[in-house]
């Protein structure tokens, strides 16, 4: 993450910073005695500010009965960092709902703003991530960066924006002409502002969270990807009705990671519009309303009709007559603009179409070599002539023979003479049949990358599900399926199934020691281990804390191929120098050995075995073996002869 240096681009004193009330609260939260009943009263003198944050309180609490009438109550429920935080942003916006750079829309921006911090706080709240106020904080001030650019180079920063398309990204344009964008500044102003750090970066990288490299599951992985779709659903709800389909899909795809279906997450998102109207109205800022996302899902994507668009159909002409066919190739090619392609017969036109792959073939009836109706017919028994478009043109007026030429597979036709009237009306409908079908086309493709997409999603959201995200190795969830499969497996074949529980010793003093953080280390050492010398067969999960278990299968008649491989693996991990830091750790482990015997009912008896062997284990010494066989308790560290 890299943050802008304000002092070496020499623009401190332009940034936009709060005033009055917010600046105030800034600078008294600053001091370490400073108390709730001081800043209550400091708030108490804007009566603006009091209000915005009492309603705050309000929205925030939809769980608790008792509504908020006091500030003091506000900042109790909302937080003081929140509070801080929230008067900054109430502060900017009152400031800066206008300004001097002419291509800056201040009203959209807030508008976004505003959206994108309510969409932070609904999303956050279904989670323990962090207080749903601060993250509306984040949401709303995310993108402050762009103001202040557009606050300290007006007249640049206007140019940037005209020059701005969809190839040439605004943040590409500021890194070349100013030196910094608005993420680096954005990351430097928060850090001014006293936002926590985790926030700050979460912000930087919320446009592109794949290049933040957080560990996927962390709390800032998981904060980036919130403030990810946040913007999503303020871009969404601040694009034209034309646009809003293009972000649809990537909607319900991120829904359908947080288990929202299509009408959970409509009702999601209709209840985050709502909530906006409601908040612009209160701080004066624009927030349309949109229909139902349903409704928007379900509508056809606007196409248009303008000539533009037309010249990208490819039509094949089919015509023995010249001067008929220069007439219909002048008003296709020169006036329409289409590209056109002519043959002469039905024949030539069969083999064209193979290379030209026309949108629409217009054809004469009565031909040489190969009629209009033949010419049909062939186009419609191959797999790409069934999308075809074919108008017939006729001097028949014969009811029977039009049935006829329907029945072969024609979409319409024009009688000859031609009426350039009729034929350019025959013409449109042909355009809006190919256009339905292209849309079509691009909302198949757009599904099965969706369904591509989700399965996998679907995937992924199974591993963590049966993954241990610290030690990489199946959790316990993953481990009660394998123990239960092991045992029905084993019942229907002649293999011998054991199970073995592990345990690092005095680890909660490895804990109480070094801490926490170097305890994970271990833990991810002895994972390792585990799989360093663990045969093919042998499965392991991490099941609680510092406990670990291996599931075995094999054709052994006894336990002592089990047993030599735990001790195996017990003075493997008794002889690891973990280093970590400046710190040298040694550990051990103890075990506790089960082998499914004919007694045993289930596998919750198979695991009871394996643990009252793994408590004899720790019980006698620890940093030892027990193996657990016919009702008895076997130490294996002194005789393995008693383990066969």
């Amino acid at each position: 993450m890299k943050i802008t240096n304000i002092s070496q681009l020499g623009i401190s004193e332009l940034l936009p910073t709060p005033r009055g009330i917010a600046l105030a609260l800034m600078t008294a939260c600053r001091q370490e005695d400073i108390t709730i009943s001081e800043i209550t009263k400091l708030i108490q003198t804007d009566p603006a500010l009091s209000g915005r944050l009492i309603k705050k309180a309000n929205m925030a609490s939809c769980q608790s009965s008792r509504t908020i009438t006091s500030v003091s109550d506000a900042i109790t429920r909302v937080g003081l960092n929140a509070v801080k935080q929230l008067a900054m942003g109430f502060s900017l916006i009152d400031q800066y709902q206008k300004g001097t750079c002419d291509q800056f829309d201040y009203q959209q921006f807030w508008s976004h703003s505003l959206l994108m911090a309510i969409a932070s706080q609904e999303l956050v709240k279904s989670t323990r991530l962090c207080p749903p106020d601060e993250l509306f904080a984040c949401g709303l001030m995310a993108r402050i960066g762009c103001l202040a650019l557009a606050t300290i180079y007006p007249e640049k920063y206007s140019e940037l924006l005209e020059k701005q398309t969809s190839d040439l990204a605004l943040i590409d344009l500021e890194k070349q002409y100013l030196q910094t964008n608005h993420n680096e500044l954005t990351a430097a102003i928060l850090s001014n502002y006293g936002f926590p750090q985790i926030f700050i970066e979460s912000i930087y990288y919320h446009e592109t969270p794949e290049e933040s490299c957080f560990s996927e599951g962390s709390r800032p992985y998981q904060i980036v990807n919130l403030l990810y779709m946040a913007k999503l659903i303020a871009d969404f709800g601040m694009s034209p009705e034309s646009e809003q389909n293009k972000y649809t899909p990537e909607l319900m795809l991120l829904g359908g990671k947080m288990s929202l279906d299509t009408e959970s997450l409509g009702f999601f998102i209709d209840h985050i519009i709502q909530d906006w109207q409601t908040w612009g109205e209160l701080l004066k800022i624009p927030a349309a309303g949109l229909p139902p996302f349903h409704k928007i899902i379900n509508n056809p994507i606007a196409r248009s009709e303008s000539p533009v668009d037309k010249s990208s159909l490819r039509i094949l002409i089919v015509e023995d007559e010249p001067s008929n066919l220069v007439l219909v190739e002048e008003l296709l090619s020169r006036i329409l603009g289409h590209t056109v392609f002519t043959a002469v017969n039905g024949k030539e036109a069969l083999s064209l179409s193979v290379e030209v792959m026309p949108h629409i073939v217009i054809t004469d009836w009565l031909m040489p070599v190969m009629d209009g109706l033949k010419l049909t017919q062939s186009l419609r028994a191959t797999e790409w002539g069934q999308n075809l478009y074919i108008i017939m043109m006729t001097s028949l007026d014969d009811e029977e023979e039009i049935i006829e030429a329907f029945d072969a597979g024609v979409d319409d036709y024009v009688t000859k003479p031609i009426n350039i009237r009729e034929f350019r009306a025959r013409l449109r409908a042909a355009w809006h049949y190919r256009k339905l079908q292209e849309s079509w086309e691009r909302d198949h493709e757009q599904l099965k990358r969706f369904a591509a997409e989700l399965a996998v999603t679907n995937r992924k959201l199974e591993h963590i599900a049966l993954t241990d995200m610290l030690t990489e190795l199946p959790n316990r969830r993953a481990g009660t399926e394998a123990l239960s499969k092991a045992w029905n497996d084993t019942g229907r074949s002649n293999q011998q199934m054991f199970v073995i529980l592990i345990d690092i010793d005095h680890f909660k003093k490895i804990n109480d020691t070094y801490g926490h953080a170097v305890g994970d280390q271990v833990l991810k050492k002895v994972a390792a281990a585990f799989r360093a010398v663990g045969r093919k067969n042998d499965i392991f999960f991490r099941i609680g804390g510092e406990e670990f278990m291996a599931i075995h299968l094999n054709n052994d008649i006894d336990a002592k191929p089990a047993v030599l491989f735990a001790e195996r693996l017990r003075q493997h991990v008794a002889a690891l120098q973990i280093n970590i830091d400046s710190f040298c750790i040694q550990i051990s482990i103890s075990m506790g050995i089960a082998i499914k015997e004919k007694h045993m009912k289930n596998e919750d008896q198979l695991l009871s075995a394996a643990d009252k062997a793994l408590y004899a284990a720790k019980k006698t010494g620890r940093n030892k073996t027990c193996l657990f066989i016919h009702n008895k308790i076997v130490d294996c560290n002194f005789s393995k002869s008693h383990c066969t």
